[in-house]
This record gives C-alpha cells, sequence and structure tokens, in this order.
C-alpha cells in the first residue's frame, strides 16, 4: 500500500511544479471506502453541489435533509417527492435525478453494494443513465465516497485554475488539454486534483 507521503513524493518527481504546494500542505489525505450504508446519502449530497458555490451548496443540502425526516435515504426521497426538493431550493433537474435516482436503487438497477468491485467506468457508466447525474458528480463519488485514488476530473473549474496556478499559466487550463496531462501521474491523480483545489484557496487566502 503507498502511503501518503510516498504519493506526494511520487507527485513531485513527475512534475516539480507541485513541490512548493506540497511543502505548503504536506501529504495529500488518506481515501477509504465509506461504508456501503452511507454511500446512496453521499451521492445525493454530490448532486446538491453540481455547479453550487460550497456555502450555497451546504444550505440547500440541510434542507433536503430536513425534508427527508432527517435521514436522506431512496424511501424517504421517494416519499418526499420533486416538488419538495425543488421547495428546499433544488433546480428541477437536481430534484429528478434524486429521486430518479433513488427509485433505481429500490428496483436494484444501481447497486451501492457492488460498487467497491467495480470498475471506474462501470459506475461511471450506471450512474450516468439517470438523467441529471454526470461525469462531474460521478468523480465526486469516486473520489470522496469510494475513495478511489486514480480519478482525474478534468471538469471540475476549481482543478483546471488550481492546474494553471500551479504552473503559472496565463489563461485557465481546458478540459481537453488538462485530460492528457493527468497520465503521468498514473494512480495518484485524485492526489493531483486535491493539491490543485489546495492551491486554489492558498492563492485567495493570501489576497
Amino acid at each position: 500500500m503507498t502511503s501518503r507521503s510516498e504519493r506526494a513524493s511520487a507527485i513531485v518527481a513527475a512534475d516539480g511544479a507541485f513541490a512548493s504546494i506540497v511543502a505548503h500542505v504536506g501529504p495529500p489525505p488518506s481515501r477509504r471506502a465509506a461504508p456501503v450504508s452511507e454511500r446512496f446519502a453521499d451521492l445525493v449530497s454530490s448532486i446538491t453541489s453540481q455547479l453550487l458555490a460550497v456555502s450555497a451548496a451546504t444550505t440547500i443540502h440541510a434542507r433536503v435533509i430536513d425534508a427527508c425526516g432527517g435521514e436522506v435515504s431512496p424511501e424517504s426521497l421517494v416519499r418526499v417527492g420533486e416538488e419538495m426538493l425543488k421547495s428546499a431550493g433544488l433546480n428541477r433537474a437536481k430534484a429528478h435525478a434524486m429521486v430518479a435516482l433513488a427509485q433505481a436503487v429500490i428496483t436494484d438497477e444501481v447497486d451501492f453494494a457492488a460498487h467497491g468491485r467495480r470498475s471506474n467506468a462501470d459506475i461511471t457508466a450506471e450512474l450516468v443513465r439517470i438523467k441529471g447525474i454526470g461525469p462531474w458528480t460521478v468523480q465526486m463519488y469516486l473520489m470522496h465516497t469510494l475513495g478511489r485514488h486514480d480519478v482525474w476530473p478534468v471538469g471540475d473549474y476549481g482543478v483546471r485554475v488550481g492546474w494553471s496556478l500551479v504552473h503559472n499559466l496565463d489563461e485557465t487550463i481546458s478540459e481537453k488539454d488538462l485530460r492528457s496531462q493527468g497520465e503521468r501521474f498514473a494512480g495518484n491523480e485524485s492526489s493531483v486534483a486535491w493539491y490543485c483545489w489546495q492551491e486554489v484557496h492558498r492563492v485567495r487566502s493570501a489576497k
């Protein structure tokens, strides 16, 4: 098993531009898959967070939890329904995606218990069939809930901005150009993305 410090060293060896942020924040966080019982609620939280600032997502998701009686489950979301979810602050697409996901779990079309032994590609294919769940949402689930180390979320604006800051680029790197950059970090892409986010935080806090 690769240690956190070994991952940090491997990233710097692959791209010396990360030396400064690695020295500033230290090793990347450890990653461990969440229990099966928590995976549905985690994915629902990622749906809430799509294209929202953290503070707004936190506020709205707290309302979703309240609407569900304190526990976000497939049954509670189906019972609440799309209209009440929209009243909590979700747009129509997100409300629909949450209920559709809940129904897919109830009918066994989505099996969170099987995700631990399935590939990123297979899990992505399963989940993006649900309208309203896109690649970014699945990537956050793979990274943060399943604890995968090899997720490269090139569509995440914060990752793109952080990469551009680390490399002193004049313009924010495109998704297309960033995708190929991840190849040198094989097996550590999630940690590289984390360092990109940390670089954004460092620059903002310095202002």
